[in-house]
């Protein structure tokens, strides 16, 4: 590399997609415990236009400090460039693939074609999948792992006081997934899939076919039916939409059911307690080893990742302008080219 300069996506002010400006910046340098990755791919996720608009609707005493101007972005594919002194666990030339920082740096410079991350946020991407999938894979699919399957950490939550604990899933388990076709939602479905549960789809009626073929065993279509009418005994709800919304499921829930909302919403501890379920969160974090075991069920065929859309890095813009329309299948992943 003969200048240290990179291209990368910046905003300089907060905004809609158009705040996002392809410029050039130095390339960083890692720190201790860091690694230099240039970005083959990158991920796009709800973070990262929260970010870009200023996050509006968060109270400012809750609001993170985001110092302009900020390059956004946390998921990223790629191969290690540099390592510092004391990193032993990647050397250069590999392919990795991390969820960067997250969340101790709620945007941490994925959009660029370097970034530096931790190592311990980094795993091995998985042989048999592109740049463009694995970029697809990391806060999505530890979101789903990190509600379904294990935490893995003992960090307290923004939205409760308890530790979110995992239902045990198995084969006489049913799972309701709303927003099933969404990054998050389809490998939640897959996750439950692989635990042997009887899995429920909440999406529109164009992914039913989409769903059915990851696995789905019911599907609802919710411009049709309303799935909180339509689906009764269900073991756990995971609502990837979540919010205010999320309260509607809690009556398609068994006595010791669970509803896990992805974005928190307004619940009742009474309601709750009266009806006899749980409903719990948490925020999903960097984790490096959770995301290697995700890589060994993409390696062995049991997980896959779906890509919605693709845009060149220089049109982050018209990758946000996508994420803002929904009904996105899978992944919006941008693309990093080369000169060389």
């Amino acid at each position: 590399m003969s200048t240290h300069t990179m291209k990368a996506v910046r905003l300089h002010e907060f905004g809609g997609p158009e705040v996002l400006r392809y410029e050039e910046m130095p390339v960083p340098v890692p720190g201790p415990g860091e690694v230099l990755v240039r970005v083959h791919a990158v991920g796009v996720n709800p973070p990262d236009w929260y970010a870009r608009e200023g996050m509006p609707d968060v109270p400012p005493e809750l609001k993170p400090p985001f110092h302009l101007p900020l390059v956004p972005g946390t998921d990223v594919s790629g191969v290690v460039e540099a390592v510092a002194a004391d990193v032993g666990s990647f050397t250069v030339g590999e392919e990795v693939v991390g969820l960067v920082a997250f969340p101790t740096a709620l945007q941490s410079g994925a959009y660029a074609e370097y970034v530096t991350a931790p190592a311990a946020d980094l795993a091995r991407k998985p042989a048999s999948v592109d740049h463009v999938q694995a970029a697809g894979l990391p806060m999505s699919g530890l979101t789903a792992w990190q509600f379904l399957i294990e935490l893995g950490h003992d960090h307290p939550s923004p939205f409760q006081a308890a530790q979110h604990r995992p239902m045990p899933l198995g084969a006489g388990t049913t799972v309701l997934v709303n927003g099933a076709a969404g990054g998050v939602g389809h490998l939640a479905l897959q996750l439950a899939k692989w635990k042997g549960a009887r899995v429920i789809a909440v999406a529109s009626g164009a992914h039913e076919a989409f769903l059915r073929e990851l696995g789905a065993d019911e599907f609802i279509d919710y411009t049709k039916d309303r799935p909180e009418e339509v689906a009764r005994d269900v073991d756990l709800v995971l609502d990837s939409v979540g919010g205010p919304g999320s309260r509607r499921f809690l009556q398609t829930l068994k006595r010791g059911g669970a509803l896990y909302p992805v974005y928190f919403g307004e619940f009742d501890d009474e309601e709750n307690e009266k009806l006899g379920v749980t409903v719990t969160s948490t925020q999903v974090r960097s984790n490096g080893a959770q995301l290697a075991e995700l890589g060994h069920l993409i390696e062995a065929g049991t997980v896959r990742v779906a890509i919605d859309s693709t845009f060149p890095l220089a049109d982050a813009r018209a990758a946000h302008e996508r994420a803002a329309q929904g009904h996105i299948r899978g992944k919006i992943v941008l693309t990093v080219a080369r000169d060389s």
